[in-house]
């Protein structure tokens, strides 16, 4: 299998859950789709206009979770979770379909959509990939939040950081390369918060699904679910996850080198609408005429050509 070439799932893949935030019950499944068609969601609950693409011009609210909308103010929310498994397992091409406005939340994290799309397999296609490669640094400030994104030779790298006054949480960095690093813990770290938030949440009309068995909560310093932590990380960890979804709002995957401090969707996104503000910020490169195994850190040199 290319790395180079685009990719769809094997099969339709089917899952149940609630949505973190709706509550509501939601029936999601994955569908095949062409090569060039992208990722698309469909809300199968409407007859019409029930078409959104995830695109960062299409985010409607990035505050709790990312939620994009089309031209008929039909959402759909929490996405950044299947997003991330997408950008990390290289699905090019997918047709997402839900009975809801509201992805499943599953466990918190995106270890089930992994797990079943590892487990349906993915279909090669011999259209190559598109990839973006950023040419000029860019940054955003804001307060204590900072993001920038800069020009990179073959990878991208997230390097986050987060930092807590609460002190079991405290301050978290890691460093990853997308395309080398073993991404599992990435994949297995769950949403979190503090436990005093979750009133805050309710007087907003949300976190109706939120549970122990799908989110870490934290009271003082003490963690209330039973099972602890999955790594060490696990915080920072589920940050760079819901990155990872984010980014690949701009609708391709990128090479660059991304730093991001204290930041979250609403910084990413507004980085992503820099970034494509001015055309010289970035090219649009279509791979051609190389193959990799599954690996560009055993064969990073056949990409030098797009550095």
């Amino acid at each position: 299998m290319s790395l180079l070439s685009q990719k769809t799932v094997a099969k339709k893949i089917s899952i149940s859950g609630i949505g973190i935030h709706t509550g509501n019950k939601v029936n999601l499944s994955i569908l095949p789709s062409l090569p060039n068609s992208g990722i698309v969601f469909k809300r199968t609950d409407l007859k019409k206009n029930n078409i959104i693409i995830p695109n960062f011009a299409n985010v409607f609210d990035a505050t709790l979770c990312t939620t994009i909308s089309n031209e008929f103010d039909v959402k759909v929310s929490t996405i950044e979770h299947l997003m991330g498994a997408f950008y990390g397992l290289g699905i090019d091409n997918a047709i997402v379909e839900l009975d809801s406005q509201e992805l499943p939340i599953l466990d918190g994290s995106a270890k089930e959509f992994v797990k079943l799309i590892r487990e349906t397999g993915v279909k090669d296609s011999d259209i190559p990939i598109k990839l973006i490669k950023i040419n000029k640094k860019i940054e955003i400030q804001e307060g204590k939040k900072f993001i920038s994104i800069d020009r990179s030779n073959v990878a991208l790298e997230i390097d986050f950081e987060i930092k807590y006054e609460n002190q079991l949480i405290g301050n978290q960095k890691n460093k990853v390369n997308i395309y080398e690093d073993t991404l599992d813990e990435i994949y297995d770290s769950r949403t979190f918060c503090l436990y005093e938030d979750i009133e805050k949440l309710k007087k907003l009309g949300l976190g109706k699904g939120g549970s122990l068995e799908n989110a870490i909560v934290v009271k003082n310093n003490k963690l209330l679910n039973d099972n602890g932590l999955r790594n060490d990380l696990e915080f920072v960890n589920h940050k760079i996850l819901d990155c990872m979804g984010d980014l690949y709002l701009a609708g391709y995957r990128m090479v660059g080198s991304l730093r991001c401090s204290q930041g979250g969707h609403s910084l990413t996104n507004k980085l992503l609408r820099k970034l494509f503000e001015e055309n010289n910020n970035y090219s649009l490169l279509e791979i051609k005429g190389k193959n990799l195994p599954h690996s560009f850190a055993k064969n990073s040199q056949y990409l030098k050509s797009i550095a």
